[in-house]
């Protein structure tokens, strides 16, 4: 069969494989570009401060639902998860650019409320809206925001930085969101089916809260900056912990291990989970859309990290060989595989 003729579906490769498949040849060719495809931001060298530059593309059926996302919250989540990958490198984000496809379907009212979310989000994290673009779209809605933070050379943190015997600690808490989308799906359905149907959404408030609207964790990168902290390696949970500490062992060259009974989840989070019959550590492990800091730090900053309101150190990491696992309540290993959200 001629080459050309050959058609292999997007779907073989995943989300992570296609990306690496697009990129495995890319080589930077400018001194300035210091990082590129491959981590939470790009670096770009500017002098005493490093330019980090991230993106990220929401498109409506794929990343969001119409049917119960508010559009002033998804124009705030918008701009608060690339806020995130921002933070993700120890950095400050200082500008957006919003770039919009619009169907027929949606009013300038609409657009109008999508807006007030990402001028809100602006608002609140001290990030200017400096450009952007808009143009027809034949399905839906997309949106496609750019972020550009800062970072000082020696306290961006990278994905590949992560050492043996360094403590491996989040932020929050995990599950949330994704308990929260279940929650929203199932009473989507329940209203599909019973006209006048009325959704229970009474004592969840939090974990619809952190789906709808996840906030960055400004406050985390302040508290180790006061505490000279500088994490070894980092990365947002968008994706799930799972996969988010194998992208960190992959880059780093480790292994790591991680224990069941140390991953902080919240009370609601956990009843919520048992009334759908779902596994909540499945859910804090494999659910994505946290938003939460995922870290390392060296193995002497224990009782200082420990001690900070808000983090958790739920294990370390070890030599590549040893490969990554997660020791159960029971003292049994389950090795960890990258089964966060794929969109294909």
């Amino acid at each position: 069969m001629d080459k050309k003729d050959v058609r292999t579906e997007i779907s073989e490769l995943g989300e992570f494989g296609l990306i690496n498949h697009l990129t495995k040849d890319i080589k930077l060719q400018n001194t300035e570009s210091v990082v590129g495809v491959g981590d939470d931001a790009a670096v770009i060298d500017n002098g005493n401060m490093k330019t980090l530059v991230t993106t990220d593309l929401l498109l409506e059926g794929i990343h969001f639902d119409l049917t119960y996302v508010p559009l002033k919250h998804l124009g705030y989540k918008a701009a608060v998860v690339n806020f995130s990958d921002i933070y993700a490198m120890n950095g400050t984000p200082k500008q957006i650019t919003v770039s919009l496809g619009i169907s027929k379907r949606f009013s300038v009212e609409d657009i109008e409320a999508l807006y007030s979310g990402i001028k809100l989000a602006c608002e609140i994290y001290g990030v200017d809206l400096v450009g952007g673009d808009t143009s027809a779209s034949m399905t839906g809605l997309t949106i496609s925001i750019t972020c550009i933070g800062i970072g000082e050379e020696q306290k961006i943190a990278k994905r590949n930085g992560a050492k043996e015997n360094d403590l491996i600690c989040v932020s929050g808490d995990l599950g949330a969101a994704y308990m929260g989308l279940q929650l929203l799906e199932r009473e989507k359905s329940v209203l599909n089916e019973v006209d006048g149907a009325t959704p229970k959404f009474e004592g969840r408030e939090y974990i619809l809260e952190r789906q709808l609207k996840p906030e960055a964790r400004k406050d985390i990168i302040k508290i180790l900056g006061e505490k000279g902290i500088v994490p070894t390696s980092m990365i947002d949970i968008s994706d799930g912990l799972s996969s988010e500490l194998m992208h960190i062992c992959t880059q780093s060259k480790t292994g790591c291990r991680i224990y069941e009974d140390r991953i902080p989840i919240d009370y609601q989070t956990a009843v919520t989970a048992e009334e759908m019959n779902l596994n909540v550590v499945t859910a804090a492990m494999n659910g994505g859309e946290d938003y939460e800091l995922l870290f390392t730090v060296p193995l002497n900053k224990h009782e200082e990290v420990s001690n900070i309101e808000g983090i958790s150190v739920i294990g370390h990491i070890t030599s590549e060989s040893l490969g990554c696992a997660m020791i159960t309540r029971d003292g049994s290993e389950i090795i960890l595989r990258a089964q966060g959200w794929e969109h294909y």
